[in-house]
């Protein structure tokens, strides 16, 4: 028994070591700034590359995120400079670490949709490959990510991912992560249950509570009505699905589905015509929680 629990402590550890760490803070948030840290432990080759996403999920179109990056650095575990070196207009060739390589940039964000993301002092909408970069070859290791919130805006955190304690969230690999969106603002927050899996809507407005409210009730309905269609729920991870609407004068219209999620923006407040006028996205992407990411050709997979 005792050399079965050490290998389990031997395993955890070696699990451990191998999370990839992201960090992200909004100090410069007024200028659409985020401040993004990756930690990559254990890396056995000799050189990394580090890339920023050309695509996002639901996307057919390339967008080179890379546009929005400054400021990147690389640097080993003791905080020495590393050698850099600029592959493409969309990857760096890092080398000279000591098994560890701190990856730290800065990214420009502002643009509120299903593609980009943007950080202001109203929040910080983030869309996964707009945001952080990745190490291709690490693709299935999992990744840990705190989102250093503005606690001085009242900012909370909606999203897919895993929550690990406070505003740390984890995911079991890359491809998970790039398809979480996730919101950070003052929103409300309002949710039901449907055969022990949670529905929750997450609404970022300047509305009043009464509108989300009579808003909230079409939501059921529809959740309630497309379940029907089909017979059943999607047996959604973590026993939860996510609606991260965004209807603020700074997005841009927008919807796009994702696993266990779907983020909804637009510029029109329920009391100016989005009570009617965007109820129709609501019903759109969460029947995509069946069709197209759970029933789709073998071809699009992953």
């Amino acid at each position: 028994m005792r050399t079965i629990l050490l290998a389990f402590l031997f395993l955890s550890l070696i699990g451990n070591a191998q999370t990839n760490t992201y960090d992200i803070s909004f100090e410069n948030a007024v200028q659409h700034e985020a401040k993004i840290n990756i930690s990559f432990p254990e890396v056995k080759t000799a050189e990394l590359n580090i890339r920023m996403s050309r695509t996002s999920p639901g996307r057919y179109a390339l967008h080179e995120f890379i546009k929005n990056v400054y400021g990147f650095k690389a640097t080993n575990s003791k905080g020495k400079d590393l050698k850099v070196e600029r592959k493409d207009p969309y990857s760096w060739k890092v080398s000279g670490h000591d098994g560890t390589v701190n990856i730290e940039y800065i990214l420009f964000a502002n643009r509120g949709d299903g593609t980009y993301s943007q950080i202001d002092e109203t929040h910080a909408h983030l869309n996964i490959p707009a945001t952080f970069m990745y190490a291709e070859e690490f693709k299935h290791r999992p990744i840990e990510v705190n989102f250093d919130v503005r606690e001085d805006l009242n900012w909370k955190v909606a999203t897919q991912l895993k929550k690990e304690s406070g505003t740390t969230y984890s995911a079991p690999d890359l491809y998970y992560f790039m398809d979480s969106p996730t919101e950070i603002s003052d929103f409300s927050r309002k949710s039901f249950d449907v055969n022990g899996q949670g529905i929750q809507f997450v609404l970022h407005h300047k509305g009043t509570e009464e509108e989300f409210s009579e808003y909230f009730d079409q939501v059921k309905r529809i959740v309630k009505q497309e379940k029907a269609v089909y017979g059943e729920l999607p047996e959604f991870d973590y026993n939860k699905y996510n609606f991260l609407a965004c209807y603020m004068p700074n997005v841009s219209g927008d919807g796009m589905e994702h696993r266990n999620s779907t983020i909804l923006t637009d510029k029109e407040s329920l009391a100016e015509g989005g009570m009617k006028g965007n109820i129709g996205t609501v019903a759109h992407e969460f029947f995509h929680a069946w069709n197209v990411e759970r029933v789709r050709p073998a071809e699009y997979l992953p």
